[in-house]
């Protein structure tokens, strides 16, 4: 890994997504569209919007990260940009914490913006810090980036890329403790929550709201989410494709 070379291609990212304008307001705006809305279905019972508000701020950006990123990344195969690239002195790790460096920029800004509006706009209620549920916020941004990383290297169209979706993170959706906390679960479903990493990442958002940040709880699973992402990012370098099949 050569730090010059990953900039480069972050660099490289960032100038792409800033002619895409589309894309940058899917990433950063929808997210708050999404909680928006969730907001709005339970606007007569505001208890309930601070139970479930935490974990979309950890859902919402890492499935729309996941998209964008392995849909991209796929793309960069399919056009031939990647092969090109790689007859240029830049390995894949490179490759790959270049594009997770780009995402993660704009995972700073979609924070900042739906965790803005959820607790000034929306009335969240959280004990924790404001700072910290934007940090873990900007993690699960990263992790849906470094998922897509790797899951974009079993897809061999863009269509198929979108296809990983729901086979990657529907699951976790479901097991995550959005819908029921995990500690309900049957116990064959909460043991295969505790190694998806999404359920991490909400563990982590409603460990902040609850006032346990990151020197209780929500420390241990905002480092768990980071240790997802680190293998994501090391198993996606040793999977990806240079070229289409």
């Amino acid at each position: 890994m050569t730090p010059r070379v990953t900039f480069a291609v972050a660099t490289r990212v960032v100038a792409q997504l800033r002619r895409d304008h589309r894309t940058v307001a899917m990433l950063i705006v929808l997210p708050a569209l999404l909680v928006s809305l969730m907001w709005w279905m339970f606007h007569d019972t505001p208890n309930t919007f601070d139970r479930v508000g935490g974990p979309l701020l950890a859902v919402f950006p890492a499935i729309i990260m996941f998209i964008v990123t392995s849909v991209a990344t796929l793309r960069e195969r399919s056009t031939g940009t990647l092969a090109r690239l790689f007859t240029m002195p830049m390995g894949k790790l490179d490759f790959l914490l270049g594009y997770a460096l780009a995402f993660a920029l704009i995972a700073v800004v979609q924070a900042v913006v739906v965790v803005s509006i959820s607790l000034y706009a929306l009335d969240l209620d959280i004990r924790g810090a404001a700072w910290q549920l934007g940090v873990v916020a900007v993690l699960d941004g990263v992790l849906g980036t470094a998922l897509g990383l790797f899951a974009s290297a079993f897809a061999a169209t863009e269509f198929q890329a979108v296809q990983m979706m729901p086979a990657v993170m529907i699951p976790q959706l479901l097991l995550c403790g959005l819908l029921l906390p995990r500690d309900r679960l049957p116990g064959v479903l909460h043991a295969v929550s505790d190694i998806l990493p999404l359920s991490y990442a909400v563990d982590a958002v409603v460990g902040v709201a609850q006032g346990n940040g990151f020197g209780a709880g929500a420390g241990v699973d905002t480092l768990i989410v980071v240790a997802f992402i680190v293998a994501a990012l090391a198993l996606g370098a040793a999977t990806l494709k240079r070229r289409t099949a």
